[in-house]
């Protein structure tokens, strides 16, 4: 006797979830565990009022408070919309993540890929946020920001689910996620504080057109560079095939060590360059190797958020 459609899609639906939730628990504890071991001895940054002034409706979502929902513009429509004020929409950290496929590299097996610390970064530091009483949200998510727990799991769901592990190329939230190394320019309230995770490899043009875009919107944000120790070295020796991670063409060095004065050099140029234009934002700009604490530039991107709260 052949199953219901509704009972066999209800079953494939659970079957997804599950196979889902398998892959949270181990991201959220690592990022429960590295925001505890940070917020050992850092005061939590503290809110200073609710304000008047309204910036936008929007569509309610699971962590809103009942009190935010506006019943007069939800009977207009078929959904239910909150009304967010200036200073709500304000006093929020966005986070991105890279998603372009330079990021799923490591140069060893017992290391993570650059990916995999910018995962943990981005959620350990959401979660220390919301544990301040915090609003959070994902660049290019399309989840508003929110200072409720509940927000945590559909993070971790964003950074580790289908779309996700695609480079973005899957169906669903591809809002931000074409993987080009890139952050999305949004409409983003103004003082809004924004966390730019990647690799940062890319063109510094694109990337210091992202940061002028926002931070001619009056934001604030901070760069961080997640690099693996061989992109840091080029410990690589004799002759090397090396093979491109995003379309580029395979490149065969007969001599790695007469390239790795040249390679260093322009390794240096970008990160200076991506400082100059982090400090000509107002931004800051940190490195982060993907063989050290994921505690130490949390620890550091933690303190120059609270810091701008003072």
């Amino acid at each position: 006797m052949s199953r219901p459609p509704a009972t066999a899609t209800a079953l494939r639906a659970q079957h997804r979830a599950e196979t889902l939730a398998l892959r949270l628990p181990p991201l959220l504890v690592a990022a429960e565990r590295v925001a505890a071991t940070v917020a050992q001895g850092v005061h939590g940054r503290r809110r200073v009022g609710t304000g008047e002034s309204f910036w936008q409706f929007r569509r309610y979502q699971p962590g809103d408070s009942a009190q935010m929902i506006d019943w007069r513009q939800s009977a207009k429509n078929r959904h239910v919309f909150v009304r967010e004020n200036e200073w709500e929409a304000a006093q929020s950290v966005w986070i991105w993540r890279d998603d372009s496929a330079s990021m799923d590299w490591r140069s060893d097996r017992d290391l993570p890929t650059k990916r995999e610390r910018a995962d943990l970064l981005a959620l350990a530091l959401a979660v220390l946020l919301v544990r301040g009483g915090e609003r959070v949200a994902l660049l290019g998510s399309g989840v508003a920001p929110s200072a409720a727990r509940s927000i945590l799991p559909r993070l971790a769901l964003h950074l580790t689910g289908p779309a996700a592990a695609a480079g973005g190329r899957d169906t669903g939230s591809d809002a931000g996620r074409d993987g080009d190394g890139v952050p999305p320019v949004e409409a983003l309230p103004r003082h809004a504080r924004i966390v730019l995770v990647g690799d940062l490899l890319g063109p510094l043009e694109r990337v210091q057109a992202t940061v002028a875009a926002y931070a001619n919107r009056g934001l604030r944000g901070h760069l961080v560079q997640v690099l693996d120790p061989a992109e840091e070295t080029l410990p690589f020796g004799g002759r090397v095939e090396f093979t491109g991670l995003e379309g580029e063409a395979e490149l065969l060095v007969p001599r790695v060590e007469g390239i790795r004065d040249a390679y260093l050099e322009r390794l240096a140029a970008q990160k200076t360059g991506l400082s100059d234009l982090a400090r000509a934002a107002g931004w800051s700009y940190s490195v982060h190797c993907t063989d050290r604490p994921a505690q130490v530039p949390l620890l550091s991107l933690w303190g120059a958020l609270a810091q701008e709260a003072v």
